[in-house]
């Protein structure tokens, strides 16, 4: 464990072990520079839970597969907790998908995702301190989100590591 301190912000490291998760997720290969243009997606994706009658079972996720590179494309899946996995749903631009456990470095963000990159920064900073070793796989989950006004932004970063 370990505290990482910020212009604004004091972020609390962690290593967490995550439980898999049932989600409804959008996903595309995609690069940094057009992240931007999927926020719209999870809006759509709370759409397709109501209309099927899902039990929401969080916020959005967005998860970062295989980034290592900020020039080079990875995939990126948008998304949603549900509280099931259906069989057999393979139309529309939704997929079902129940993760694996996932340990991780985990480290609360609060404030503007401008400051983002800061933040990863501070945890691949703690995880070569604790020789930790990155899996490719990040994970930042939405708690709050206020684009009105960015310093209302509360995600909480996961970025996975190798079972120790």
């Amino acid at each position: 464990m370990g505290y990482c301190f910020g212009d604004y912000f004091i972020c609390f490291m962690k290593i967490k072990y995550v439980h898999p998760v049932s989600f409804l997720v959008y996903r595309v290969e995609t690069t940094v520079e057009q992240l931007h243009t999927f926020l719209p997606v999870g809006q759509r994706l709370f759409g397709e839970a109501v209309a099927r009658k899902h039990f929401i079972a969080g916020p959005v996720h967005w998860h970062y597969i295989g980034f290592t590179d900020v020039f080079k494309p990875f995939v990126l899946e948008v998304a949603l907790p549900v509280g099931e996995v259906f069989q057999g749903y393979d139309d529309g631009e939704f997929r079902y998908k129940r993760t694996e456990a996932f340990q991780c470095v985990s480290c609360l963000h609060e404030g503007s995702w401008q400051q983002i990159p800061d933040t990863y920064g501070k945890i691949m900073q703690f995880m070569g301190e604790q020789n930790l070793s990155p899996v490719g796989e990040n994970r930042e989950v939405y708690i709050n989100v206020d684009m009105a006004f960015g310093d209302g932004n509360t995600t909480e970063i996961q970025m996975g590591i190798y079972p120790r």
